[in-house]
């Protein structure tokens, strides 16, 4: 049984819930794996009409995992690209998953969590929420999300945040279009179940072939996608054993300033 995520089903729709609460549910290679092998075994399954992604808790997601941050801070440039592949086909396998999805965002969600939302068709997320994209304050950049989240708040706004790694509300996300809807918390599965039902008049066929006419109709495809996928780990794997990059994860894991804030 998977240790890092739950699943449940509801008739038709199946929960998919990110549960690592104590750690805010952030990202390991096993969460990673348990998540891809899911998603995988979930698209096969031809009674399925719709996927919910959640977080157990408060949070969405915390990102990286500390502990699996501080063993990639040591390992190579060869297995800094392996790792980053793998983070890249769970991506892929949400972006292009055959039915649709929703992002039921229950707390905040920074770095991978971002990019999560971002490769659901439709997320809705709480007022409370806060997210980011901190990478570069570590010296970093967030390549294997990138090509997710800029299709879905745009190359102008990711550019602000890539390079700002502020840390934005639930009014701002829904603005920009990382969730199409911001509401009470108390109001969250009202807002789901009311897309759930939505979802449920469509035709199944018609529906898988409508999220990749419209992905493909903005350039992304699934092969496409690989390929952005291997240059965007390349380029992860090169910053991570960067001086720099050394610094700043260094920095982060120590709990001190990178040396580019010291005078």
């Amino acid at each position: 049984m998977p240790e890092t995520i739950r699943l449940e089903r509801n008739g038709a729709a199946a929960t998919l819930s990110l549960d690592r609460p104590q750690v805010h549910n952030a990202f390991d290679d096993a969460l990673i794996a348990e998540t891809t092998a899911a998603l995988e075994s979930l698209a096969a399954d031809a009674t399925l009409r719709a996927l919910v992604l959640t977080g157990t808790g408060a949070t969405f997601s915390a990102g990286a995992d500390l502990n699996w941050m501080r063993r990639m801070a040591k390992a190579g440039t060869d297995e800094n690209r392996d790792d980053a592949l793998l983070l890249a086909k769970l991506l892929r396998a949400l972006q292009f998953f055959p039915k649709p999805t929703l992002a039921r965002v229950n707390g905040s969600a920074y770095g991978g969590g971002v990019g999560m939302v971002a490769c659901c068709d439709i997320a809705i997320g709480i007022e409370g929420a806060k997210f980011s994209l901190s990478e570069v304050k570590l010296g970093l950049v967030p390549a294997t999300i990138a090509p997710y989240v800029t299709q879905a708040i745009g190359p102008r706004q990711a550019r602000r945040l890539f390079v700002s790694a502020e840390i934005f509300d639930a009014t701002e996300a829904a603005r920009i279009g990382l969730l199409h809807q911001c509401v009470a918390a108390e109001h969250l599965d009202e807002a789901v179940d009311r897309q759930l039902h939505f979802l449920a008049k469509g035709g199944p066929l018609a529906q898988h072939e409508a999220k990749q006419l419209a992905l493909r109709t903005a350039g992304m495809t699934p092969e496409s996608a690989e390929r952005t996928d291997t240059e965007n780990a390349e380029l992860i794997a090169r910053l991570r054993v960067s001086l720099e990059g050394q610094q700043g994860l260094s920095a982060f894991l120590e709990k001190h300033s990178p040396p580019w804030l010291k005078e």
